[in-house]
């Protein structure tokens, strides 16, 4: 059975192993999930399980996401979000998806969105090194030369240029999950995850490992 859930971003803290020696890890405050919508091969082309996190009020939720809430009869909820399964035949609308579907020791793919950091240069956004400092030079942060010679003579599509750095999605692959609290609701992996505290983290089972 696949293992997934939605979660928040607390922060970091250290986990002291039984050799002494001291890991970083990544609390996560998991859950709980509500289904809300199972899809089907037959019915969609592909199973799938729509869930939803996040306290929120009425009132703030948009039209079609209130219809789906309103015909489940499930209270509102800040995120929907759909994972695809192999088998649909274990969940149903309204079933709560809790962290202990997940195991201490297994390996996870964490995904969320990196802090957004606006306009930044070629040296921060991608790691250019720089230009002469002294005097008389007038390369110092710039970009350089962009495009080849003659042929063929323009700027190639996906040329490492400034611009916007960060606020993308960004998947870490293969996190251990160290420690589960399941009273409290809490996951913490092996590792720095993507994101600010409070940002949205997405945990699924790792695919390459």
């Amino acid at each position: 059975m696949k293992s997934f859930m939605l979660g928040k971003k607390t922060g970091m803290t250290q986990l002291f192993l039984e050799d002494g020696s001291a890991v970083p890890v990544t609390v996560i405050e998991a859950g709980p999930l509500t289904v809300v919508q199972v899809k089907t091969k037959e019915n969609d082309g592909y199973n799938a399980v729509r869930v939803a996190y996040g306290e929120i009020n009425a009132n703030k939720v948009n039209k079609p996401d209130s219809g789906i809430f309103v015909k489940t009869e499930i209270d509102p909820k800040r995120h929907l979000k759909e994972f695809r399964v192999a088998s649909t035949e274990n969940y149903k609308v309204g079933d709560t998806i809790a962290v202990d579907t997940f195991e201490e020791g297994m390996l996870v793919d964490v995904i969320g969105t990196s802090k957004g950091k606006g306009f930044a240069g070629v040296i921060k956004r991608h790691g250019y090194g720089r230009g002469p400092m002294s005097h008389g030079s007038k390369h110092h942060r710039a970009l350089g030369a962009m495009a080849m010679a003659t042929d063929p003579g323009k700027v190639p599509k996906g040329k490492k240029m400034p611009g916007h750095m960060g606020a993308e999605r960004v998947t870490v692959q293969n996190l251990e999950v160290m420690k589960i609290y399941k009273d409290q609701n809490a996951i913490l992996v092996k590792g720095a995850v993507p994101g600010p505290k409070g940002g949205l983290i997405m945990i699924q089972n790792a695919k390459k490992a």
